[in-house]
């Protein structure tokens, strides 16, 4: 067989803020690794409604520096808790259409349970901590 040694890859954070649709076969590409068996993804979309009120979009906006440092914090506290490859995140500020993807968050991994729970602790920690908000 090949020498596993060769298969030398650094790890990444991809960190965008984009007024263009997400793709998630794009975010997902970005962390795919022949070293990873797993790849989580999690895909925040618009629902149609909000505290009961009939919803047709919603708009983003966030206070960009500030934002983007936050989500490299997320990416480093992750890297602390547990040994994944890449994480990739992905919002999409401005006008998001019902059913339209807002967010997408994606971490690869050796093995699922690592990437699950990285995946989980982005999507909270960033809806907690991170400048983004819906007008």
């Amino acid at each position: 067989g090949e020498d596993l040694n060769e298969v030398e890859e650094n790890s990444k954070d991809v960190i965008k803020f984009t007024s263009e649709k997400l793709s998630i076969d794009e975010v997902s590409q970005l962390v795919i690794s022949p070293l990873c068996g797993a790849v989580s993804l999690f895909v925040g979309t618009t629902r149609n409604n909000f505290e009961g009120k009939k919803v047709i979009s919603l708009e983003y906006e966030a206070y960009l520096p500030m934002a983007e440092n936050e989500i490299r914090k997320i990416c480093s506290d992750i890297r602390q808790k547990w040994p994944v490859k890449h994480i990739a995140v992905f919002h999409r500020l401005g006008s998001v259409p019902v059913s339209e993807a807002s967010i997408i968050i994606a971490v690869s991994s050796a093995h699922r349970a690592e990437s699950l729970q990285a995946v989980s602790y982005a999507i909270d920690t960033l809806k907690a901590k991170v400048p983004i908000w819906k007008k």
